[in-house]
This record gives structure tokens, C-alpha cells and sequence, in this order.
């Protein structure tokens, strides 16, 4: 008779393991869990429309294997900035619909033993993303979220070009993540009515300089469903396979520096925050501290 693995586990995947397996694994294992975000967005006549899903999680799935930490399973849609919604091939949701979802995700992991949580998006969703994890915060889970393009800050070391959308950085990471579904004959250069002069914003991936505004810090483009003809912000003509390993192989090195350095310093069953508060501070701001953390909140 097969024995249950305790303590191991049959896949990097949450989902295609048993709860019980998932259970001890956080308990004698490791307690990281990765949640890969996404959308479904159109990306231009070349690249599918679940582009964005499918490089957080080839990502993600690299980032589980070498470090040990679990795969939580990736939800396909997320959240958009205002210039993405009426576009044919996206759905969108509500900027409230994905933070309570992000937030539930994270309350039903911590429940099978989970407390660090590494949220990584290949997305523009930082309207709800930041705020989830600030209102987990409240609630004593431990939370980081990134972008993987800026928390890669490539600029124009891999690429010839800072990244946009179906461009050459998302087209090579899926050229080289999922060729199948990818069809370059199609691919073609297109791009929006910039409504400020670029420097006033700083690119995603590109090193932040002073004067600059975050490109998600404001109104900086035209609706893209009446502005951009192709579906294309940038010029996916200059992606290749090359660029796309290049670019995952960098970005889950970070990843996993992080994870390392997370598990060194916060073994299993320890919440860095160390506490939980359910109801935030909604509930109570009375709170009480795991026994390995003192009075102040800090780890002994």
C-alpha cells in the first residue's frame, strides 16, 4: 500500500497535492507560499490572451522547484489599470473584487500552516495589489508582492527596449515559456498617444530616476481600446527564446535570494509579523504576540 508523504510532497503545485500532504509539508518543510498573478488581457495578434497568467506562473513554478517553497494555484484574472478596460480579449476585474480575492487566497493557505506569502504578478495590477497586501498586514500576515519586470529593473541590459505590453519583453518570455502558443508571423509594432513627455514616468523595468512618476501613478495614456490599433504597446519584432531565458533565469535568481533569506531567518511555523488579528483593526488593536516574538513584536 502507497504511504502518504509526510513532510514531502508530490508536486511544487498546492493544488496537486492532498491537504494532508500540503498540511505537513508547511509544518516540517518549509512555510513560503508563492501566489502567481495574472489577467486575461488580449496581447496583440501573436500572443494569447492568457499571457500575462502564464508568465507569472512559468515563473513562479521555477522559483517553487529551486527553493521548496509551495505553488499556490494561479487565479487566470486580475485586476487593470483605467486605459485597459473596454478592450476586446481582456476581462477585467473590479479593483475590489481582486483585493478581496488576494486576501482571501492568503487568510485560506495560512490555514493549512502557510505564513510567508511572495505574491509575484506579471501584470499591471499594483492598484490592488499594494492594497491587499497592506490590509493583510492588519491582519498579521506576512505578505510581499512584486511585478516581476520591476522587481527585475532589467533596463535595457537583456532588452533593446524598456517593456510595455506584447512587446519584446513579454513576447520573449513567451517565445520562451510557452512557444506553442505564440506565433511571430503576426507579431507587429504598435503603440499609443503618449499624453506627457517619458520622462515625467518611469518605465516598467527601467531604473527609477528623480523627476519620475511611477507609470501606474497616473493618467498617463489614451483609452487603449480607441487609441492603439494592434493590441500593442511596443515592438515584439525584436523578442527571441534567447532574451526570455535570459530574462527568467535573472529574475527567479532574485526570487529566490529572497526565499532563501526568508526561510534562513523565519523557520517553519514562524510568522515574521507574530501575530494574527482576523478581524484588523476593525476588530481590535490589542494585539498579542506569538510566543517566539517579545512584547514589541520583535523575533527572540
Amino acid at each position: 500500500m502507497k504511504e502518504l508523504k509526510l513532510g514531502k510532497r508530490d508536486s511544487v503545485w498546492f493544488h496537486e497535492n492532498s491537504g494532508k500532504v500540503n498540511v505537513e509539508y508547511a509544518k516540517n518543510e518549509c512555510d513560503v507560499a508563492i501566489l502567481p498573478i495574472g489577467a486575461i488581457e488580449q496581447h496583440g495578434p501573436h500572443c494569447p490572451c492568457g499571457s500575462d497568467t502564464l508568465n507569472a506562473i512559468g515563473i513562479a513554478e521555477r522559483v517553487g522547484e529551486k527553493t521548496g517553497a509551495m505553488v499556490l494555484p494561479s487565479p487566470m484574472y486580475g485586476s487593470h489599470p483605467y486605459m485597459h478596460w473596454g478592450m476586446e480579449g481582456t476581462i477585467p476585474l473590479k479593483y475590489e473584487t481582486h483585493i478581496a480575492m488576494l486576501e482571501d487566497i492568503v487568510r485560506g493557505a495560512a490555514v493549512a500552516g502557510y505564513n510567508k506569502f511572495i505574491i509575484i504578478s506579471a501584470h499591471g495590477q499594483v492598484s490592488s495589489t499594494i492594497v491587499a497586501v497592506h490590509k493583510l498586514g492588519l491582519e498579521g500576515y506576512f505578505t510581499l508582492s512584486s511585478t516581476w519586470y520591476d522587481f527585475l529593473r532589467d533596463d535595457k541590459n537583456v532588452l533593446d527596449d524598456y517593456m510595455w505590453h506584447a512587446d519584446e519583453a513579454e513576447t520573449s518570455l513567451a517565445l520562451h515559456l510557452y512557444p506553442d502558443l505564440v506565433d511571430m508571423d503576426l507579431a507587429v509594432e504598435d503603440g499609443g498617444t503618449p499624453l506627457l513627455d517619458s520622462k515625467w514616468k518611469t518605465a516598467p523595468g527601467e531604473a527609477t530616476v528623480a523627476g519620475s512618476m511611477y507609470h501606474f501613478e497616473g493618467t498617463f495614456a489614451l483609452m487603449e481600446k480607441d487609441d492603439v490599433e494592434k493590441g500593442v504597446i511596443g515592438d515584439p519584432t525584436k523578442a527571441s527564446a534567447e532574451k526570455g531565458e535570459k530574462l527568467v533565469s535573472a529574475v527567479v535568481g532574485h526570487y529566490c535570494e529572497l526565499i532563501d533569506e526568508i526561510k534562513e531567518k523565519y523557520p517553519c511555523g514562524i510568522n515574521p509579523l507574530g501575530f494574527r488579528n482576523p478581524g484588523s483593526y476593525a476588530g481590535t488593536s490589542d494585539i498579542k504576540y506569538d510566543k517566539d516574538h517579545d512584547d514589541k513584536g520583535r523575533l527572540l
